[in-house]
């Protein structure tokens, strides 16, 4: 049994127009957002080839096993570079203290 009462009909229609119109406003912010993130992806893409270029100018590898193989080698160097600079401040001190205690003994 169909109901004809206007009211009704108004309300639902009301209701209808009012859901269509949250739809729309919420399409738009998934498009807004689609549209975003994709620039997002582009730009990170680029940076990306832009950064395994400057890897490779620079270490001859974009790859990043090989790259942290070499981050550890240079660190290697590094503390075996501060091991030595050691020792030769220890000799230094040692050589220094040498002069000093002779010119004190004269």
């Amino acid at each position: 049994m169909m109901n004809n009462n206007p009211n009704q009909a108004d309300a639902r229609d009301a209701s209808v127009e009012r859901e269509l119109n949250e739809l729309k406003q919420q399409y738009e912010s998934l498009r807004d957002r689609k549209v975003r993130t994709e620039q997002d992806v582009a730009n990170l893409t680029e940076q990306l080839e832009t950064l395994k270029k400057q890897a490779e100018a620079e270490y001859g590898t974009s790859d990043m096993e090989e790259l942290q193989a070499l981050l550890e080698q240079k660190r290697q160097q590094n503390e075996e570079a501060v091991a030595r600079y050691r020792e030769h401040i220890a000799a230094i001190q040692a050589d220094l203290a040498k002069v000093e205690n002779g010119t004190e003994e004269r």
